[in-house]
């Protein structure tokens, strides 16, 4: 004779859960609590490394997030050092480090919006979409290790800044606080770079728009000149651009010199960087994060 066990009726309230994530595509974390976020960090950490692995073995795209910088310090910091004065005097090569750093950030841009559309366009998504893991560990690791790949170019552009005469004027904490600064702005990009990639969802696309975030966006700001120089139609959008707050918060934290402003947005820099920085990334994260479930789905 055989005797049947009653099967385990399934808990009714983490059926509902799964039911309502799986149908809305909240992440799992909401449902799993704390045991769900050690598993998105440790999925986190395996698309991180995979990452950093794949661009060992092909650097050629990491190459522009140090060379874009250190070709404008050269340029412009060191060569025509003598040749481009400042309204309100001061050494230039110190004027001009705080660009050169900055756009460290916008160079980081391209290679991120070019690897997530890769990754979309070559079956990776697909492959994970039969995984039982959360699909925003994917961006997640790639904004993560093009994070620490910015930073390795931010410190190769604090080296050649330091060789071609650049110095802070106020002590290690201040210095350091303009670093930090900068290290956001360079997470923030690469959130942008992510909704780049997203929306566009083309290599060739995003190859031509990228170039225009790296050259562009700098030149209409204080990187490189005073906004003071420039034509009276592009002066207040260099004065409002986010680059330029950024650029103007770290001069004023370094003891750097800097083009003078009445307006609100050059006496008050830090509040229109912490503002600006925050609606960026939380625009561009949540609408990447919300875009690719869709996209994954």
């Amino acid at each position: 004779m055989t005797t049947t066990l009653p099967r385990p009726e399934a808990d009714p309230d983490k059926t509902d859960k799964t039911a309502v994530a799986a149908a809305t595509g909240t992440p799992r974390i909401a449902a799993a609590g704390p045991a769900g976020w050690r598993t998105l960090l440790t999925e986190t950490g395996a698309v991180l490394g995979r990452r950093l692995r794949r661009m060992r073995r092909a650097p050629g795209r990491s190459i522009g997030i140090v060379l874009n910088p250190m070709l404008s310090l050269i340029m412009l910091g060191y060569l025509f050092r003598y040749s481009i004065h400042l309204p309100q005097g001061g050494d230039y090569v110190e004027y001009v480090f705080a660009g050169g750093a900055v756009q460290v950030g916008l160079a980081c841009v391209g290679p991120t919006a070019v690897s997530l559309a890769l990754d979309m366009q070559g079956g990776l998504v697909d492959r994970f979409r039969s995984l039982p893991i959360n699909r925003a560990s994917i961006p997640l690791g790639h904004t993560a290790a093009d994070w620490i790949v910015g930073m390795g170019g931010l410190g190769t552009t604090i080296l050649i800044g330091l060789v071609l005469g650049w110095r802070s004027h106020t002590g290690i904490l201040p210095t350091l606080a303009g670093f930090a600064l900068i290290a956001v702005f360079i997470y923030a990009m690469l959130w942008l770079g992510v909704l780049l990639a997203l929306t566009l969802r083309s290599v060739e696309t995003i190859s031509v728009v990228a170039p225009f975030i790296v050259v562009v966006l700098p030149f209409l700001s204080s990187a490189f000149l005073s906004p003071q120089t420039m034509p009276s139609a592009l002066r207040p959008l260099a004065e409002w651009n986010p680059v330029t707050a950024v650029i103007a918060s770290c001069r004023d934290l370094w003891g750097n010199p800097d083009t003078p402003s009445s307006g609100f947005a050059g006496t008050h820099p830090l509040v229109v960087v912490s503002v600006t920085l925050t609606v960026i990334f939380v625009t561009c994260t949540v609408v990447s994060l919300r875009r690719f479930r869709t996209a994954t789905n």
